[in-house]
């Protein structure tokens, strides 16, 4: 892991943990001061309301670690993808029978800026904006066969992403039940057309267009609906959630595939300024449709083909809500996910952990 990474990690967490120490040695909490399970899971996007005239400011740092890659449910080296899977470009200038750079690890980092606004009691305004880092290692096997290595590279991209609007809904609500839907657009504000240099079969450094996950943004506009069920009893709370991304339309000669997310929470308050959270969380996404014509290498991240599929992730998390003082009203969230399952259209890389720590503060 890179030192600036553990670095933030080791901040976050000892952010919560001073928090919490702040609000034990606050005293009496007031009956007035918000739960810390009022809210999901920080990993949860848009899952609760406001009342009219609140606002509320959010930050999220999210990162994400992949290593190896899998074909379908099983993992594979990357000797075997060198040498058993075919090249969609051979028979162009330079481009061998089989893939020749096997990516190995890929970080991904994204800073979230968020804001919502109740105009009335039955609709919450929502938008949401992102700085991403990503940052992929390969290696590079030498000619058009073997598993001789010639050498490693990395290549980075990082930049604004795409910007999310948001209208949440009320459909239902009592003292212990909570609906709402969503209704949101995706704005592409977020560059499809980073290049960096890399190091081909050849032993040449050219500088060529990043593959498809590279790429900080989707490049279309997109629809995205969904609903949020919650609801609490006593101490325990619960909530489901659906989301999807519906791509509309194509840019630079493609689209990625739609996204549809599903995830189902339970909590538990153990004090008004402390709630854990165990999650579950299934995501089904297309392969990408059409190829851009500038990006053509020997590796699988360049390949349609090789996009998309089906992960369940399980995630533990705990909130911490300010009861008193300077910390009044401000929340801390921390949420760790693990996938159980990854059947991928691959060879494809695939995720191994994921954080997110996250602030929020209405008013």
């Amino acid at each position: 892991m890179k030192t600036f990474k553990a670095g933030s990690f080791a901040a976050a967490l000892l952010a919560a943990i001073s928090f919490a120490s702040a609000h034990a040695d606050s005293g009496t909490t007031s009956n007035s001061a918000s739960r810390a399970d009022s809210h999901g899971p920080i990993g949860v996007m848009g899952e609760h309301m406001h009342k009219t005239g609140e606002w509320m400011l959010s930050y999220r740092f999210m990162h994400m670690g992949m290593a190896g890659s899998r074909i379908n449910g099983n993992s594979v080296s990357a000797d075997f993808i060198a040498t058993t899977t075919p090249n969609r470009f051979f028979g162009m200038p330079m481009q061998p029978p089989t893939l020749r750079v096997v990516p190995l690890r890929m970080d991904m980092d994204m800073h979230m800026f968020g804001g919502m606004y109740a105009p009335t009691n039955w609709l919450t305004l929502m938008a949401m904006g992102m700085y991403v880092t990503k940052e992929m290692d390969h290696v590079t096997y030498q000619g058009p066969a073997g598993t001789t290595e010639l050498g490693e590279f990395t290549t980075k991209a990082n930049g604004i992403g795409d910007t999310t609007l948001t209208g949440l809904i009320r459909l239902y609500e009592t003292d212990s039940v909570h609906i709402h839907a969503h209704a949101g657009i995706g704005l592409p504000t977020g560059s499809n057309s980073e290049t960096d240099d890399v190091l081909t079969p050849m032993n040449t450094n050219p500088i060529l267009r990043l593959p498809y996950p590279m790429q900080i943004g989707s490049g279309t506009y997109d629809l995205r609906p969904g609903f949020t069920y919650s609801g609490k009893s006593g101490d325990l709370g619960w909530g489901l959630q659906y989301t999807s991304i519906i791509r509309l339309g194509r840019d630079q000669g493609y689209r990625l595939g739609d996204v549809h997310q599903f995830t189902g929470w339970a909590s538990y308050q153990i004090e008004p300024w402390i709630s854990v959270s165990a999650r579950l969380a299934g995501d089904v996404t297309g392969r990408v449709h059409g190829i851009d014509s500038s990006i053509v290498a020997p590796v699988q991240t360049a390949i349609p083909l090789y996009s998309g599929g089906e992960t369940i992730t399980t995630f533990l998390g705990a909130n911490f809500a300010g009861q008193q003082g300077l910390i009044r009203g401000h929340r801390l969230g921390l949420e760790i996910g693990v996938p159980v399952m990854r059947h991928l259209n691959g060879p494809q890389m695939e995720t191994d952990w994921q954080i997110t720590v996250g602030w929020q503060k209405s008013f």
